[in-house]
């Protein structure tokens, strides 16, 4: 390995990342691996490009220095970027499976226990088709997940990075809410998200900020149109910073008019869950525990809406088409894993169908410490952002019949290994 000071990490943090992952091969018998996702790739070797829709892995013998095998014109990324010192690149009207049977040969790995990613979208099925014809001689087992044993649990330097993305993150959500207004486009929004973004240093996130006013916010996943904020309505907002492949995620709502009784409910409920899920999240407890938690908070709600999807997933490094890493680990019912230090996850106790027609949210970015769990965006408000129309008498408080009620008293939930959470009934 190359020890070399311009990488994102110490070379320390790289080796220790090799070590871990050559004891899991070990543990499984496998003499190499073969990592194609983008993300792992990152991981292990600080190897990034926008290239990665052709092949390209990193090979991993047990004992021996690792290679990689990528197009000749990406393998320049091998050589600016990380430690790599061995590279094997194939041209454009080359074979890229034959390069990599032929490394593998050349390096003694013929005949021996290969592991590879069979689930990676980068490794696809012809591909495979022609390797494992090809190779036959060798045992090719499937080895996908076991570079995130490794990624699922940040390091300190990997939160450190992660608080730069955060601060992209806040730069952005801060312009956004600043542009959004009435007779203003979500175009213009997400024009003010990108530049605030950058301008606070971050870089090209996986995916570009979600951005939908009135009806379309009910629309999952959309972002800007064109379409024009009309006096009344209310803008959805979630915006994930990046920084080094790294990535932090926050959802606002922000309304240009009058705060309505329901949407004023909406953002007192979802407040609760997250402040409760702070309270609550630390090692030791289960997925399935932290799920039923928000999903009980939310379900009790009187404005006829409903978290539709997971509550939450990891988040870390990310390559389009998504910024998270849910299929690490996701915040399901059912799912016996257990929170450690170091995990990093977006929690969305998101409202879908307020008065069967609005979409908001509210979301912030945790993460896992010895004994509890912190937040990147502590400081940042969480209420909705009120514009008042031109002429209206709104203002950022909540309606006035609400302002002497107190906010409502969280469910008695117990959290625990084998406790059943059960919803607090509707009076």
């Amino acid at each position: 390995m190359l020890e070399r000071e311009d990488m994102t990490f110490p070379h320390a943090e790289y080796v220790r990342r090799i070590d871990e992952l050559r004891k899991r091969m070990d543990e499984r018998l496998m003499d190499a691996v073969i990592i194609s996702d983008p993300e792992n790739l990152m991981y292990l070797t600080d190897y990034q490009t926008t290239g990665y829709s052709f092949f390209q892995a990193l090979v991993v013998p047990l004992e021996s220095e690792p290679f990689m095998v990528t197009r000749k014109l990406e393998e320049s990324n091998v050589i600016a970027r990380t430690w790599v010192e061995i590279t094997r690149p194939y041209p454009d009207t080359g074979d890229a499976i034959q390069m990599l049977i032929s490394a593998l040969v050349e390096f003694g790995l013929a005949g021996k226990s290969i592991g590879y990613e069979r689930n990676s979208y980068f490794f696809p099925a012809y591909h495979r088709d022609t390797f494992h014809t090809t190779f036959y001689r060798s045992r090719l087992m499937d080895c996908f997940g076991i570079v995130e044993e490794g990624r699922v649990c940040k390091s300190k330097y990997e939160l450190e990075v992660m608080q730069k993305a955060a601060d992209a993150t806040i730069a952005g959500m801060k312009a956004g809410i600043e542009m959004c207004d009435a007779g203003v486009t979500e175009n213009e929004i997400g024009g003010a998200i990108s530049q605030g973004m950058f301008a606070a240093g971050g870089e090209i996130p996986s995916v570009m900020p979600y951005v939908t006013s009135g009806p379309r916010t009910m629309i999952g996943h959309a972002s800007w149109e064109g379409r024009e904020v009309q006096p009344g309505e209310h803008v959805f907002l979630e915006v994930g910073g990046c920084f080094r492949r790294y990535h932090t995620a926050m959802m606002r709502t922000v309304i240009c008019g009058d705060m309505t009784d329901s949407m004023y409910k909406a953002q007192e409920i979802m407040k609760l869950a997250l402040a409760e899920t702070r309270k609550e999240l630390r090692p030791g407890i289960t997925v399935s525990d932290v799920d039923n938690m928000i999903r009980n908070i939310i379900s009790d709600n009187q404005v006829g809406a409903r978290l539709i999807t997971r509550s939450g997933y990891s988040i870390g490094i990310a390559f389009p088409p998504s910024w998270d890493e849910g299929y690490i680990l996701s915040l399901f019912q059912g799912d016996g894993s257990v929170l450690k230090p170091g995990m990093t996850l977006h929690v969305i106790p998101w409202l879908w169908g307020v008065d069967g027609d609005k979409t908001c949210g509210i979301s912030d970015t945790f993460f896992i410490t010895d004994k509890g769990c912190g937040s990147f965006f502590a400081d940042v408000p969480q209420d909705f952002t009120i514009k008042p129309v031109k002429g209206s008498k709104s203002s950022a408080k909540a309606p006035k019949e609400k302002e002497d009620e107190k906010s409502p008293e969280p469910p008695k939930v117990a959290v625990g290994k084998d406790t059943e959470v059960e919803p607090k009934k509707k009076k």
